[in-house]
């Protein structure tokens, strides 16, 4: 599934667009990590220092990582962990975290362990004065100027992660993944800071999704222009076709767009860059990505002068091709 949402600019830019209508191409794209997107069934260990239950949170983004309507990965139950590590703790005995890692994944069946650590959490406070001014007298023709106290407190969550491949032992993923954020208040504001448990707990789950998108293919969403103005002279009716195409993407009819832009390209013979680019974005935004870059190509043939948009897709719609096409590798593996 596709999704497209438009909004409006004011101001006019590009060379062909007066106004330009923007779109929201969604994409997917492949895991940044390629060899943990092939490991899919997962276990995730305990970590330590997790006093904002970031395993725990880990593990809720692996299970809620769907792709083609399917779950991503198979997440191995935490609590058959704990019991093998209850059962086999005198067995590990001089083995490093990484070998016991990889022995309860042979024990379990799974294909990759995930374990980790909280590195750091806490606040830090500063003081500092800003400086307000008020009327002096009655008709306000003096102002007395004052300061007033104010405190900044800074939030910060840091977290090291690892991810071990069963079979071979080796670390395929390691990183630091850090959180940080500043509020402030002062003396005459009534604003109180917000709860400690609650910043942790949305900075860890931002951490444990951080991770997962490294780790498995995901969709992103970019902005995508438009063209609104014709390159040649256009009928009437053809300027009515471009208009109502517009706004039947705005709408996020792609179907009558579609047909729309297709008309309007059939009528100027294919010698608008226009109408090609416009029915390339309709075409990219439902995932027809051949078809898209050909209508590109044809619409910079046609460019007179050089086009910012028409440019660009050039050169995104190769990029999404092999994204897409590396993503789907990783999903079908």
């Amino acid at each position: 599934m596709y999704f497209l949402k438009v909004t409006f600019c004011v101001a006019l830019v590009g060379l062909l667009a007066g106004c330009s209508t923007t779109t929201q191409i969604q994409y997917l794209e492949p895991a940044e990590v390629p060899m943990a997107a092939a490991l899919k069934q997962i276990a995730v260990n305990d970590f330590d220092n997790d006093s904002v239950g970031l395993a725990g949170r880990v593990e809720t983004k692996l299970h809620e990582t769907v792709l083609n309507n399917q779950p991503y990965f198979k997440v191995l139950s935490r609590q058959n962990i704990e019991q093998l590590i209850a059962e086999q703790k005198l067995q590990y005995s001089g083995l490093t975290p990484e070998q016991k890692s990889v022995r309860l994944g042979e024990l379990i069946g799974a294909q990759a362990f995930v374990m980790g650590e909280v590195t750091s959490k806490g606040y830090q406070d500063k003081w500092y004065t800003e400086e307000r001014s008020e009327c002096a007298d009655k008709k306000c023709k003096e102002l007395r100027r004052y300061k007033v106290p104010c405190k900044s407190r800074t939030f910060t969550l840091s977290a090291h992660i690892k991810m071990i491949s069963v079979e071979t032992a080796q670390i395929i993923y390691s990183g630091d993944l850090n959180r940080s954020g500043d509020w402030s208040t002062c003396s005459d504001r009534n604003y109180q800071f917000p709860m400690s448990a609650e910043v942790w707990q949305s900075y860890a789950d931002s951490i444990a999704e951080e991770f997962v998108n490294k780790i498995a293919p995901r969709y992103v969403y970019k902005q995508i222009k438009l063209l609104d103005e014709p390159d040649i002279s256009y009928t009437a009716s053809q300027q009515s076709d471009l208009e109502q195409g517009i706004a039947f993407v705005e709408a996020n009819r792609l179907d009558k767009a579609e047909a729309l832009f297709s008309q309007l390209v059939f009528e100027t013979q294919s010698n608008s860059a226009t109408a090609n680019y416009n029915l390339g974005v309709v075409k990219e935004a439902q995932g027809e990505y051949q078809e898209a870059k050909r209508l590109y190509v044809l619409a910079d043939r046609l460019q007179k002068e050089p086009v910012d948009e028409i440019n660009q897709a050039l050169i995104r719609i190769d990029a999404a091709m092999a994204n897409h096409q590396q993503a789907m590798k990783q999903i079908e593996h």
